[in-house]
């Protein structure tokens, strides 16, 4: 059986990280696909379950030998990308792939995976709900944080490019109507 892929994608903060493991949780068949990246890790990360923490040599000979579905240079010299080691280990296993991924890492997946995946955009209210929940995270200097905040509100405007968007102003709302998104799609036969 060739499996599913389910991307989530959003702008820093807008709270698809929490609905990607409460779908986890909740869907047995759903398996996460940890991505590579070359950003430091963060005193609670664990390389391998949060993860693949790589050099930057390592990830650029990676990208050279084709061991990477997609990839993107996030901020300069930060690269995420997404091995296809991983996301065939999880398929060969009968399960289906499920990303978190940036917004052009997510319409870049979309691409290359076509009608074998639902891409969901998850969005708040507006940008000013997205620096309150970065602040509260507390692992951003201020200019990290004002960088991320500028990002995030280009990648607002790519909801359009995804199968469904869904707006996290009540984080179980949000939940339960990607479960409903998921479990549908997964249902679909071919």
């Amino acid at each position: 059986m060739e499996g599913k892929a389910i991307i989530f994608s959003a702008p820093s903060g807008a709270g698809k990280t929490t609905i990607v493991h409460s779908l986890l949780d909740r869907i047995p068949s759903l398996r996460f696909s940890i991505s590579a990246t070359t950003r430091p890790k963060r005193p609670t990360e664990i390389d391998g379950r949060d993860y693949h923490f790589l050099s930057l040599q390592d990830f650029q000979s990676k990208k050279a030998s084709h061991e990477l579905l997609e990839w993107e240079e996030v901020y300069e010299d930060t690269f995420y990308g997404t091995l296809k080691s991983e996301v065939e280990r999880i398929w060969n296993e009968g399960n289906h792939v499920i990303f978190d991924v940036d917004v052009k890492g997510g319409k870049r997946l979309k691409n290359i995976l076509g009608s074998q995946a639902l891409s969901i955009f998850v969005k708040v209210k507006g940008k000013e709900v997205l620096r309150e929940r970065l602040k509260m995270r507390n692992t951003e200097s201020e200019e990290v944080l004002n960088m991320r905040i500028n990002k995030a509100a280009q990648e607002m405007e790519e909801e359009i490019h995804f199968d469904k968007v869904v707006l996290n102003e009540n984080l179980d709302d949000a939940i339960n109507e990607a479960e409903t998104f998921v479990k549908k799609f997964i249902a679909q036969i071919g």
